[in-house]
């Protein structure tokens, strides 16, 4: 299982947790940010394969910001799936 901790920029959350297991996402947590929103799509994403929840994430907009948490999160499992086999559990990245 490769896990990461992500630091997002340019959302009001300031940190995403995630696990994927071979292409499937299996954990998501956010630290911050707009609780019911950011509950639901940690509720939502577990299951879903990798490409899939970053062909539904990427790109959403929050109001005027050219970002938003589901963007980042999608930029967060885009940089825990990049990881080699076997590495990630406590990185840290960011855009």
């Amino acid at each position: 299982m490769k896990t990461l901790t992500y630091r997002p920029r340019g959302v009001c959350s300031r940190q995403i947790d995630v696990a994927i297991e071979g292409d499937t996402v299996r954990a998501v947590r956010f630290t911050g940010g707009c609780s019911g929103n950011t509950q639901g799509i940690a509720a939502l994403v577990p299951g879903m394969t990798v490409s899939e929840a970053i062909g539904r994430l990427r790109g959403i907009r929050c109001g005027s910001r050219p970002t938003s948490c589901p963007d980042q999160l999608a930029d967060a499992l885009e940089a825990c799936a990049s990881l080699p086999d076997g590495e990630g559990s406590g990185a840290s990245a960011g855009n």
